[in-house]
């Protein structure tokens, strides 16, 4: 017989697509009811909580000033014009005979409370040369202020109002663990419209403008003239800065603000606070940064650390500190360059011996420096040196034409008889040496961390450089009473 085939029914399709159609369309409802959450979780919550929290802790701030009265028609008509004497007839009559009246000038700014009692900060350009300070809270209601001290320096300002009931007051953050990116809002007193609130992110840290003791962050928060003294505020309702300026072609905000950091601010207003002034520590030296020419002149590894190029009279000089020396480390911490060293420095406390690490002609030196206060520091005086051979000479070596320092240079110069060097009396503007900032006028007072006295003690420098393989020649070059050191590359 032959073998029948068994068909074998298979399951209904029908019945298994039905399946599978619900299956895929219940998984699609889920995904679709989980993105909606995402959704809903991702989109930015309101600042409206964080601003009714923090907002009654910030204050505007209106300022009067007198301004003395001008005699004659000044900025109204120019001198020699043929109404001068009518404008001047006018102005007569109006100050009824009395002379010029002074006039009220007013301005406005904002600040945040810090403390129940009554403290206030701001920016001492908003308070500065005031008369009169009038502090207007959130909630109504004005305060008259007096200035308890103030930092031009950082242009911090902190105030005092007496108030006969507690004030709501915000607390200062920790700036360094601001990142760029970060969301921030600002407070303020904007254009004199009042109190306003704008958001934006860190746009980047560490800015540095003018000042010696700068450390801005920046923002693109909308920040206007008014905003001055006002908060930044984390999204913990913490200050992380104090808004200070703005970079703009037309006055206002383009989305570069720069509020300077809490954590400068707030050393500045315990100094305030405590002492009604600032009391930064002081080294005494003369500082710059590490080139890459520098660094390898002097056979350094790296660029790091801070190159003396004076030390007068102070707390270094009494330690030991030279012209010459690198500092690589300050109380601990690693140098990285001159802008870092001055802040540390500041912000140490005045009297404090700290450990200072230098490189000295390749060798590392640990010194004791016993700080001064720099708000007492009289100007630097230059150490006497060695008597100048008076005998005029000349040379011409590295681009430059020089000659040894005489009575005549020094009198033309405005040096002191103890000044020695050799003064640059013209410089190839196709050398290096211009390009690198040298001026006929300059004086050089050492050529390899050496002193030189004489032009063959410069050609011994370079002697000397060469023989040690090095490829340029460090000076320490004086302009104005300015030093700085300059490194020359050595043609073969």
């Amino acid at each position: 017989m032959q073998p029948q085939a068994i068909a074998i029914k298979a399951p209904g399709p029908q019945i298994d697509q039905g399946r599978m159609r619900l299956f895929w369309v219940g998984a699609l409802t889920i995904m679709f009811v989980l993105a909606q959450t995402l959704i809903a979780q991702a989109k930015p919550e309101s600042l409206a909580p964080l601003a009714e929290k923090i907002s009654p802790s910030v204050v505007n701030i209106t300022t009067s000033t007198t301004i003395e009265g001008r005699t004659g028609p000044q900025g109204i008509v120019p001198d020699g014009s043929p109404f001068e004497d009518f404008f001047r007839e006018f102005q007569d009559r109006n100050n009824n005979g009395d002379g010029p009246r002074p006039r009220r000038s007013s301005a406005l700014g904002s600040g945040f409370v810090i403390s129940e009692d009554g403290y206030v900060v701001t920016n001492n350009h908003v308070i500065e040369g005031a008369d009169e300070i009038l502090i207007e809270f959130f909630a109504g209601g004005e305060l008259p202020a007096k200035v308890v001290g103030t930092d031009p320096n950082t242009d911090i300002a902190l105030l005092k109002v007496e108030s006969d009931k507690p004030l709501p007051f915000v607390t200062f953050g920790d700036s360094d663990l601001a990142r760029v990116g970060d969301w921030v809002i600002a407070m303020g007193n904007p254009l004199g419209q009042g109190f306003s609130v704008s958001a934006g992110i860190v746009s980047a840290r560490n800015r540095a403008l003018s000042g010696t003791y700068d450390d801005y962050i920046q923002t693109d928060a909308a920040i206007n003239r008014g905003n001055s003294g006002g908060p930044l505020f984390n999204m913990d309702g913490e200050v992380v800065g104090v808004n200070t300026a703005i970079l703009s072609p037309n006055g206002g905000s383009i989305g570069i603000g720069f509020s300077m950091a809490s954590n400068v601010v707030t050393r500045v207003v315990d100094q305030l606070k405590e002492f009604g002034e600032t009391r930064r520590g002081w080294l005494g030296v003369r500082i710059q940064d590490v080139t890459d020419e520098i660094a390898e002149a002097m056979g350094l590894e790296s660029t790091a650390g801070a190159l003396i190029t004076d030390v007068p009279e102070g707390p270094a000089m009494e330690a030991g500190l030279l012209s010459g020396d690198v500092i690589v480390s300050f109380d601990g911490v690693e140098v990285a360059d001159t802008r870092a060293l001055v802040r540390q420095v500041g912000n140490t406390t005045v009297g404090k011996a700290v450990r200072v690490v230098i490189n000295r002609e390749g060798n590392r030196k640990t010194v004791l420096v016993t700080l001064g206060r720099r708000e007492e520091a009289e100007g630097a005086v230059p150490a006497a040196m060695e008597k100048s051979d008076p005998e005029m000479q000349e040379k011409t070596v590295l681009g430059m034409t020089l000659s040894l320092l005489n009575d005549q240079l020094r009198s033309e110069m405005g040096l002191s008889e103890t000044q020695t060097g050799l003064v640059v009396l013209s410089v190839d503007e196709t050398s290096e040496a211009f390009e690198k900032g040298l001026r006929a006028g300059d004086l050089i007072t050492e050529a390899g961390q050496q002193k030189v006295t004489a032009l063959d003690q410069l050609d011994d420098r370079i002697a000397e450089a060469r023989d040690a393989g090095r490829k340029s020649l460090l000076l320490l070059v004086r302009r104005g009473g300015d030093p700085r050191f300059v490194a020359l590359g050595l043609d073969d």
